[in-house]
């Protein structure tokens, strides 16, 4: 028996040996949060979810501090020529990859061109397009990448020259987007480059372990240029997408911190934000239902409208969300940016509703068919789901059916336009209107809808080569609201009210921001 038991244990070490793996100390961090990242690559994360991870493990020329403002990074400083249009970046001596590598200013320029290249599939490419000659690079009007303006004039000198002064440009330097990657390390694993076995990275945290729907553990890169900064020595992350379970470990001790809107129960909304270690704060995000523009009936636009109107958005935060949101009416909230204020959109109006969809050939919701409405399987999205439902039935005696997908799969779902109806939501990667406005530009890897307007890119274009604030701020409105009114893409919901449960009397560095951007490398115990 004993003999038995000794080849069965060998058995069980060669098939699976993380069973054999010693447990590992507990964390100094344990964080929650609701979905398994999508990817760690920096040229291909295009969700929160995975830009936390990605953005501990890699560094840009800038990185984001507590408060959420881009500070200094692998560059140490940057010159800005008179016309604001070419940007000299001086990086810092000594900086590595975790092979001991150096990071070059090539290594910048290499990775830009990778994001750049189609094939890649990066859906933050557009970003880039700010650069001189990126985007005619990028549609492949242009072969040679010297022609874009992104030149290292040596191994610790990048020289970026922009098509148009643009104000939120080190802002983006901050940007996930744009952090350096080991080139050569792609070239020897491919895809199989982000696992913890073959990765190279930059930033303040290795990733020791990556175990698919358990944990990801990080731990501190005793390289990083500003380690003697970085106080939390290992963090893990666990994904848990149901938001009462995710609240026990909170409470047991399990976990330290948490961030995601879903991961508060709707049932103990009231009771939460009356605890201590519940904490609230506004940002730039916004909560919205894209329509697939290009499936019937939402080709039509008077159909999108009459869905838009149907909408109750205060039925929807007063009842469901319950956290003070503002409802919205645009897709980019009040203030982004220099004082820019959206246009109206469509307020709740059943009347109107009915008579748009009368005339699109549904009197009172007749022939109409079955759609579906996509949501993510987070107890509060499920119920934003059901009272969409009964208020699109109740306004127009329509049917949508609900369908739950998981973040992976729901996203795929979004880029192949594989959906009528489909919850979504934005955080602004900067503080500016076109963070939001950007997206829905005729090919952006963002946007999701199938929306084409030569109109709205042209408004978008003049905003970019528009100096004067005032006018700049007046084409984005006018875009504005051709988006969300005229055409409507997309039905704005409600704007985001940030959350973080942690106890502040014990942990610091977490802190409220406009990005909902909170590095690891900022945290420490008290």
């Amino acid at each position: 028996m004993f003999q038995n038991l000794r080849v069965f244990a060998l058995l069980l070490c060669a098939f699976a040996p993380a069973a054999c793996t010693p447990e590992k100390p507990r964390a100094d961090l344990i964080f929650i949060q609701s979905a398994e990242p999508e990817t760690i690559d920096p040229a291909l994360a295009s969700d929160q979810v995975s830009m936390r991870i990605s953005s501990s493990l890699f560094e840009g020329l800038c990185r984001v501090t507590a408060e959420g403002k881009p500070e200094p990074g692998m560059a140490e400083r940057w010159d800005i020529s008179e016309d604001k249009k070419t940007y000299t970046f001086h990086l810092r001596a000594g900086i590595t990859w975790t092979n001991g590598k150096p990071v070059t200013a090539h290594d910048f320029a290499d990775s830009w061109r990778r994001v750049l290249t189609p094939g890649t599939g990066a859906d933050y490419a557009n970003l880039m397009f700010i650069v001189r000659g990126a985007r005619t690079f990028f549609d492949g009007q242009e072969k040679d990448f010297t022609k874009v303006g992104v030149q290292a004039l040596n191994e610790r000198t990048l020289r970026v020259e922009l098509e148009n002064p643009t104000p939120y440009f080190i802002d983006l330097c901050s940007f996930i987007t744009l952090a350096p990657v080991s080139l050569g390390s792609i070239r020897q694993h491919g895809t199989a480059w982000i696992k913890p076995q073959n990765i190279i990275t930059n930033g303040a945290y290795i990733l020791e372990d990556w175990r698919l729907d358990d944990h990801i553990r990080l731990k501190k890169n005793p390289h990083y240029w500003d380690a003697a900064n970085v106080k939390l020595r290992s963090v893990e992350v666990k994904p848990v997408q149901d938001a009462n379970t995710a609240l026990s470990y909170f409470h047991t001790g399990q976990c330290d911190l948490m961030m995601d809107k879903g991961m508060v129960p709707p049932s103990l909304t009231q009771k939460l934000k009356q605890k201590p270690w519940f904490h609230t704060g506004p940002f730039l995000g916004t909560w919205f239902i894209r329509i697939n523009v290009t499936r019937p009936p939402f080709n039509d636009p008077r159909v999108r409208q009459a869905f838009a109107l149907a909408v109750d958005k205060k039925r929807i935060v007063e009842k469901i969300t319950q956290l003070g949101e503002p409802v919205a009416s645009s897709i980019t909230p009040p203030g982004a940016g220099q004082n820019y204020q959206p246009p109206p959109g469509l307020n709740h109006d059943v009347q109107r509703a009915r008579d748009l969809l009368t005339q699109a050939g549904f009197p009172g919701g007749k022939g109409f068919p079955r759609v579906e409405y996509l949501y993510i399987p987070l107890p509060i999205e499920r119920s934003i789901a059901i009272e969409l439902q009964s208020m699109w039935q109740e306004a127009l005696g329509v049917t949508v059916n609900l369908t739950k997908q998981e973040q992976k799969v729901w996203l795929k779902s979004m880029r192949d336009l594989d959906y009528h109806l489909c919850r979504s939501s934005w955080v602004g990667d900067y503080n500016d209107p076109s963070t939001f406005m950007d997206l829905f530009t005729k090919g952006n890897g963002q946007n999701r809808t199938g929306y084409a307007s030569t109109a709205y890119d042209e408004f978008i274009a003049a905003a970019a080569r528009e100096p004067d604030t005032q006018r700049r701020n007046t084409l984005f409105q006018q875009a504005e609201s051709l988006l969300v009114s005229t055409d409507t893409a997309l039905i704005p919901v409600y704007f985001y009210v940030g959350v973080q449960f942690y106890h502040s009397d014990r942990l610091s560095g977490v802190q409220g921001n406009l990005i909902d951007d909170h590095p690891f490398r900022c945290m420490s115990w008290k």
